[in-house]
């Protein structure tokens, strides 16, 4: 098979100093799946960090780019298309804190909705060398499935949160463009993503680092939410693989097969945390506090990813007891990284480099 079928040799990557997009342009250059220029366009909020690809940036000098632009700004984002002369999208870029968008919707509206507007505007108007703009989504699109079933490419929207209706919002965009302007588009929903760089306001790295530090584990409500967990870099080989391979105007679900209360993945990190780096006391399970449940709490979600795996031939290869140790492994080994960000260093040294 071709290395890169759909001849992409610019692709503009939105968010990629986020969490998710940050191992997905290690991932395409590491392991070589991608020879064209990546161009990364992030606006740098709290949870951007150019920092995460500065060895990228010096290994990979003219095939990797960084620009500091908000996909809210039209003219500075058609300023990028061209310059680089894009040709390709993957659209990571997105508030996605569901806590945060119950404080605060407006930001998730602008960013979500508009900044994914002024995207497909200007790949409309380049439509004719635009080899695909993949939109990446979220499971929570869905709602919340009872006691049984899965959420298939054909479940209707039922968001529940402000988030999760502003992913929806961009993800029916994405696919009116395709259907009324005929861009070349491709769209995926994944479940709970969860690895290296992820910023410390997610679950798992929250509770790696207050457990580190002898702080309560706050969990909510009664912790029998489900989730299905995805490791990162199952994520980014399943995104390149719907970009290489999968059919145009399609939708395809990433999922981990790790259905797991929230208490239980609370529970496994204590538990590998106390194998790897044991602490005073009986254990730190005994940090766990329940506390009030947060507004519109999806009970459970559970991803049916057969169409992918019988379309494009991908599944996840990381287990979920694997992955979370690699996962608690990492945070320990980058104390210096967790500082900084905890501290704030990062945004100030952002504000210096790129605020001058």
């Amino acid at each position: 098979m071709s290395k890169n079928p759909k001849q992409m040799k610019n692709l503009l990557v939105t968010g990629g100093c986020g969490f998710i997009g940050t191992n997905f342009i290690r991932y395409l250059l590491e392991s070589d799946v991608f020879r064209g220029r990546i161009i990364n366009v992030d606006k740098l909020t709290y949870a951007g960090n150019p920092e995460n690809l500065a060895e990228i940036a010096e290994r990979f000098t003219g095939r990797y780019v960084f620009e500091k632009v908000d996909i809210c700004n039209f003219s500075d984002l058609e300023n990028v298309f061209e310059r680089h002369d894009i040709d390709s999208i993957c659209h990571f870029a997105a508030e996605s804190h569901v806590d945060r968008s119950i404080v605060g919707p407006g930001a998730f509206i602008q960013t979500n909705i508009l900044g994914t507007f002024n995207l497909l505007e200007l790949s409309r108007a380049r439509a004719d060398r635009l080899a695909l703009f993949h939109h990446v989504s979220t499971d929570e699109v869905f709602g919340s499935l009872g006691a049984s079933g899965y959420f298939t490419e054909q479940t209707p929207y039922r968001p529940n949160s402000p988030y999760s209706a502003s992913k929806a919002a961009s993800d029916h965009l994405v696919r009116a463009y395709h259907k009324t302007y005929g861009l070349r588009v491709t769209i995926s929903n994944c479940s709970n993503n969860y690895g290296p760089y992820q910023f410390p306001e997610k679950l798992i790295p929250l509770m790696i680092l207050n457990a580190l530090a002898g702080k309560r584990l706050p969990v909510y409500g009664d912790g029998e939410n489900v989730r299905d967990w995805l490791y990162v870099t199952d994520h980014c080989r399943a995104i390149w693989k719907v970009m290489e391979c999968g059919q145009t105007g399609e939708t395809y679900n990433i999922g981990g097969a790790n259905e797991i209360p929230n208490i239980e993945v609370v529970e496994m990190v204590c538990d590998i945390l106390d194998e790897l780096e044991p602490g005073p006391g009986s254990g730190r399970r005994a940090l766990i506090r329940f506390v009030t449940d947060r507004p519109g709490h999806d009970r459970r979600y559970a991803i049916d990813f057969s169409k992918a795996r019988d379309t494009l031939g991908w599944q996840p290869q990381e287990s979920f007891a694997s992955g979370l140790k690699k996962t608690v492994q990492w945070y320990l080994d980058q104390r210096r990284w967790v500082q900084r960000i905890q501290s704030g260093e990062y945004q100030r040294w952002i504000a210096m480099q790129y605020n001058p």
